[in-house]
């Protein structure tokens, strides 16, 4: 019975696995050197658009960008609202303009992970199934209530072992309520594996926030990514 009862499991995740690779996703990294641990969706477009060169707790950015692929493409779309071309063109009417420079673009996922590992301020992008050894993974927080509330104490998720040894990765969303002295009170699944999830918001129900004068509600990204 019991054979029969892991036999159904691992059928069950492997019938996922198609489904995860539909559905790519993307981590934000970042230097060790920033001091942050989430950052808005405003903010990522502000700093990818060469609006901002800070985060709002004052850590100094500099953007990378992969050349192509489909990390780029789903960063684009997702964080950017732009095609490549688009995104081109406004670089460099900033350069002919001189209202910006051209940031850094790389051929791989591995070379800015590399890359952000060594640069001090370094940001980029690289897809959720890359292993990211010397970086930090910013939680990205989408809606526009929550820049109040910054991530003071963040517990990392428990990857179930048997989706790591399948090489099941992905991204979970997750919608929060954080209580104003900064615990979080509530977690749903919006998205992504349910396994996964459920790791997801045991971790993320100990997360603690900076205090605020009322609660706060509000959209974050727990990325798990695969090892071969």
């Amino acid at each position: 019975m019991k054979s029969l009862s892991a036999l159904l499991v691992v059928a069950t995740l492997l019938l996922l696995a198609p489904l995860q690779a539909l559905c790519r996703d993307v981590k934000i990294i970042a230097s060790p050197s920033v001091r942050a641990e989430s950052i808005t969706v405003a903010e990522l477009k502000s700093v990818f658009l060469e609006e901002k060169r800070s985060l709002s707790d004052g850590s100094h950015i500099e953007p990378v960008l992969a050349k192509s692929g489909a990390a780029h493409e789903v960063f684009l779309k997702h964080y950017l609202g732009k095609s490549d071309d688009e995104l081109q063109t406004y670089y460099h009417t900033m350069v002919f303009t001189g209202t910006g420079a051209m940031p850094k673009f790389l051929g791989s996922d591995i070379d800015i992970v590399h890359y952000v590992a060594r640069t001090k301020g370094a940001i980029g992008y690289v897809d959720s199934d890359v292993p990211v050894e010397g970086v930090k993974v910013l939680t990205v927080v989408q809606g526009g209530t929550n820049t109040g509330r910054r991530l003071l104490t963040r517990v990392e998720p428990a990857y179930p072992e048997t989706l790591q040894r399948l090489q099941i990765g992905g991204t979970v969303r997750l919608v929060i309520t954080i209580s104003p002295k900064g615990n979080v009170d509530k977690v749903e699944v919006l998205g992504g594996n349910p396994i996964l999830g459920e790791a997801a918001a045991k971790a993320v129900k100990q997360w603690v926030y900076s205090p605020s004068a009322s609660p706060t509600t509000m959209e974050i990204s727990v990325p798990f990514a695969a090892r071969p």
